[in-house]
């Protein structure tokens, strides 16, 4: 971002001060809206009182968030190039983490969509996917490494131009003094891949522009997100866009939600983060 002042603009305290309050009335193309009620691109339908998230998060860029119970996710691919990686945490309890394993057996679906519940470790469920305009998603394989970035695209540097989704991972958990025994396998929207018949692991690539994903948190969240190009991504370029989020206040997944009872399984596990929920007074 150029800087508006001229070459004496902090020769002085006074000067540097205004000049460092100058900087604050720039904009970006990516940034965090506060409040989020500023942010450009708000949802149709959404009060924008209500939000309490919103940012466009830049072409291998980070960001994190912790959110309470019942706040309602969204994530935009205005591009058709984003590739939002994502990992919870129970954000009381961050030892409880997304585990990508649990959350493609407990619904007996491997393929992300609309109903799917984000399972952790302890059999309760973190997040349910309530929209899905996109269909294409990827529970397989997680996000790049400093090694395979390093490999396709000469860096990995997190201040690179090609930095890793686990470096940027890294930043957000640091956040958080979380680090990097804390990081499990990632989940992916927008960037589909699918298994064949053989077991190889086809890359589908992405639905389009303007798809959207919607989550609901069922328990209070830490959400780390990187975007980052898949690592199944053919393109030899470090080819990403960027991935709007915006996030605003609402309930639970409930008894009276057919997704409740969907399976036996599913029903157990939203048991099982409603008693934790109760018991914790939320």
């Amino acid at each position: 971002m150029p800087s508006i002042a001229n070459e004496h603009a902090t020769d002085s305290v006074l000067a540097a001060r205004a000049d460092a309050r100058a900087q604050s009335q720039l904009t970006s193309d990516y940034m965090p809206y506060r409040p989020p009620a500023t942010s450009p691109f708000i949802p149709i339908g959404v009060d924008p009182d209500a939000l309490t998230w919103a940012e466009t998060v830049a072409p291998g860029g980070y960001t994190h968030k912790v959110l309470a119970r019942g706040t309602r996710i969204r994530f935009d691919d205005p591009t058709g190039r984003a590739c939002a990686s994502v990992l919870l945490y129970n954000a009381l309890e961050t030892g409880e983490r997304l585990n990508v394993a649990d959350t493609v057996k407990i619904p007996w679906q491997a393929y992300l969509g609309a109903g799917h519940p984000l399972l952790s470790g302890e059999g309760r469920v973190l997040a349910t996917v309530t929209v899905d305009t996109s269909g294409a998603h990827d529970a397989f394989c997680g996000t790049t490494t400093d090694a395979t970035s390093l490999a396709k695209y000469g860096s990995a540097a997190p201040e690179g131009p090609a930095p890793s989704g686990r470096s940027r991972f890294l930043l957000a958990a640091a956040k958080h003094d979380l680090t990097a025994r804390d990081l499990a396998p990632s989940i992916s929207f927008f960037q589909g891949v699918h298994v064949e018949d053989d077991g190889e692991l086809r890359f589908t690539g992405s639905a389009g522009a303007g798809t959207f994903v919607e989550l609901v948190a069922e328990l209070p969240l830490l959400v780390l997100v990187v975007n980052v190009p898949h690592p199944l991504d053919p393109s030899p370029d470090y080819a990403v866009g960027p991935l709007r989020i915006h996030a605003w206040s609402g309930d639970p997944t409930g008894p009276d939600d057919e997704r409740f009872t969907a399976t036996p399984e599913a029903h157990r596990a939203y048991l099982n983060s409603i008693d934790y929920s109760r018991a914790r007074g939320l």
